[in-house]
C-alpha cells in the first residue's frame, strides 16, 4: 500500500525536515517512507496536495468525552457549576448506551476537526459498565484513542486491572484521583498500581485552596518518588514555579486547557511559566459543554494568554509533537518524520479565511478553523477526504444523541436551552 500525497505546503514539526513551500510524502503501509520537494513514486496512489496545508495531526492530552451530548450548555458556567451539573445532576443519569453515544460521537468530531490522537479522560465509571461501553465507542470511532481510566473511591485496583486486560494493547493511561482530592497515601497506591501496570499517569492539579495537601501537591508528590516522565498534570494552575520545575526535572509533562481555564475561573494558564520551568506543555480541549472541541479554538485561545512568552510555532508544537510526546507517542506520531506512523491533515489553504498563507504556522494558529480540514489520515488511511467523513453514518448517530441527551435531561429535571443555571456546591470532578 503506497500512497504519494504530491504538491502539499509541507509543515513537518520535525526540525531536522523543516516545512516545503512545495513537497510530496509517501506513505507506505501505513507509515511515511519519504518526504522531499519532489518525489518519483511509480505505482503509487496521488492525492493531490496542491492549494493544501499537509501537517501531522493534532493530539489533545485531555478531554472528558462523555459529555459531548450536552455541548454548549455550560458555556456561561463557573467550575463549580460545572461539578454540579456533569457530575452531580446529569453523569447519574447516564446509562452505558449514553456513554457510548457521549464517546462516539465526541471522537468522531475530534476526528473531523483534525485531532487524530485524542487522551480520553474517563470520569463516569461508577459501574463497570460505563468504562465498558466508552471504551467501546473509542474502538468504533476511526483515529488512535487512549483510555484513561478517572480512578474514584477505595478499592479500585480489581477494577483497574480487569481494563487493563481488556486494553492490553491499547492505549490505556491512569487518571489519578490525586493529591489534590485524596491522600498522599492513596495517590501512591494509584501510582503503584499504574507502574506494576505499566500505565502512564494523569492528574488534575489547579487552584490552591481548600485541598488535603495545600499549595504543594508536586513537591508532595516528589518527597514520595511519584513523578517520572510518565506524569502527567492536567491545568497546573496555581502551581508554584519551583514545583512546575520539580514536574520537569522528572522528565513530566502538563497538559493546558486555555479556554476552559479561563472561562470556568481558574488562574492564569501556566504555559510561559512552564516554558520557563523546562516544560514543554501539551494543549487539550478538556470538556465540550464548556468549549469548543478543536484544537484551531484551543490553540488560538493559548496564544492569547500568553502573546509575548510564545510563538505560534510554539503553540502548534503544543497541539502537534508536544502532544504525542505528553501521550507517550512521540516516536510514533506528532509530526511529518520519516518511520513515524502516517497521521496527518490536509488544510486548504485556498479558502478565503487564510488565503494567502505567507507563514503556515502563523495562519494555522491565527486563522485556522474545522472547515479548513479537508482531509485527515490515521497510519495512512484517509478517514476524512474532500470534508466528509468516511463510513460514518452521521444522520443516524445525530438522532440517537439526541434521545440520549433529551432522555437524561427529562431524567434529571432540567432544561437544555440555557435557561438552567446550576446551583454553586462542592461536588468532586
Amino acid at each position: 500500500m503506497r500512497t504519494l500525497v504530491r504538491g502539499g505546503m509541507v509543515v513537518s514539526m520535525d526540525p531536522a525536515v523543516g516545512d516545503l513551500r512545495r513537497g510530496d510524502v509517501l506513505v507506505e503501509d501505513g507509515r511515511i517512507a519519504a518526504i522531499a520537494p519532489v518525489l518519483d513514486a511509480a505505482g503509487a496512489e496521488v492525492v493531490d496536495a496542491s492549494g493544501k496545508i499537509v501537517m501531522p495531526g493534532f493530539v489533545d492530552t485531555h478531554r472528558h468525552t462523555w459529555q459531548t451530548a450536552f455541548r454548549g450548555l455550560g458555556a456561561d458556567w463557573t467550575f463549580a457549576q460545572y461539578r454540579v451539573a456533569m457530575h452531580g445532576t446529569l453523569g447519574p443519569r447516564y446509562r452505558p448506551e449514553d456513554v457510548y453515544l457521549g464517546n462516539l460521537l465526541g471522537r468522531i468530531e475530534a476526528l473531523g476537526s483534525g485531532v487524530t490522537t485524542l487522551l480520553d479522560w474517563f470520569h463516569r465509571a461508577d459501574r463497570p459498565e460505563n468504562a465498558d461501553a466508552a471504551i467501546q465507542a473509542l474502538r468504533d470511532a476511526p483515529g488512535r484513542s487512549i483510555f484513561c481510566y478517572g480512578a474514584a473511591g477505595p478499592d479500585i485496583a480489581p477494577e483497574i486491572r480487569r481494563v487493563r486486560a481488556l486494553l492490553p494493547d491499547e492505549g490505556m493511561a491512569l487518571g489519578l484521583r490525586g493529591p489534590a482530592m485524596s491522600t498522599m497515601d492513596d495517590t501512591a497506591a494509584d501510582v503503584a498500581l499504574a507502574r506494576e501496570l505499566g500505565l502512564r499517569v494523569s492528574l488534575h492539579v489547579h487552584g490552591t485552596g481548600g485541598w488535603p495537601h495545600g499549595d504543594r501537591p508536586i513537591a508532595g508528590m516528589r518527597e514520595r518518588g511519584l513523578l517520572d516522565d510518565r506524569t502527567t498534570v492536567v491545568h497546573g494552575n496555581g502551581l508554584s514555579d519551583d514545583q512546575l520545575a520539580m514536574l520537569a526535572d522528572a522528565g513530566g509533562s502538563v497538559s493546558v486547557s486555555p479556554d476552559v481555564e479561563l472561562k470556568m475561573g481558574f488562574e492564569p494558564p501556566v504555559t510561559g511559566r512552564a516554558l520557563a520551568a523546562g516544560l514543554r506543555p501539551s494543549l487539550s480541549i478538556d470538556d465540550c459543554p464548556s468549549a469548543g472541541g478543536d484544537m484551531f479554538a484551543t490553540m488560538r485561545t493559548a496564544l492569547a494568554a500568553e502573546r509575548g512568552a510564545v510563538t505560534t510555532r510554539d503553540v502548534l508544537a503544543f497541539a502537534t509533537i508536544d502532544g504525542a510526546r505528553a501521550c507517550g507517542r512521540g516516536d510514533r506520531t506528532g509530526s511529518l518524520t520519516v518511520g513515524k506512523d502516517a497521521d496527518l491533515l490536509l488544510l486548504d489553504a485556498e479558502d478565503p479565511s487564510v488565503f494567502p498563507v505567507g507563514d503556515p504556522a502563523g495562519s494555522i494558529v491565527s486563522a485556522g478553523h474545522p472547515g479548513l480540514v479537508d482531509s485527515v489520515f490515521v497510519a495512512g488511511k484517509a478517514v476524512k477526504r474532500n470534508g466528509r467523513l468516511l463510513e460514518v453514518d452521521l444522520p443516524s448517530l445525530r438522532a440517537r444523541l439526541l434521545e440520549s441527551r433529551d432522555r437524561i435531561a427529562a431524567a434529571a429535571g432540567i432544561a437544555i436551552d440555557g435557561s438552567w443555571q446550576p446551583q454553586e456546591a462542592d461536588v468532586t470532578r
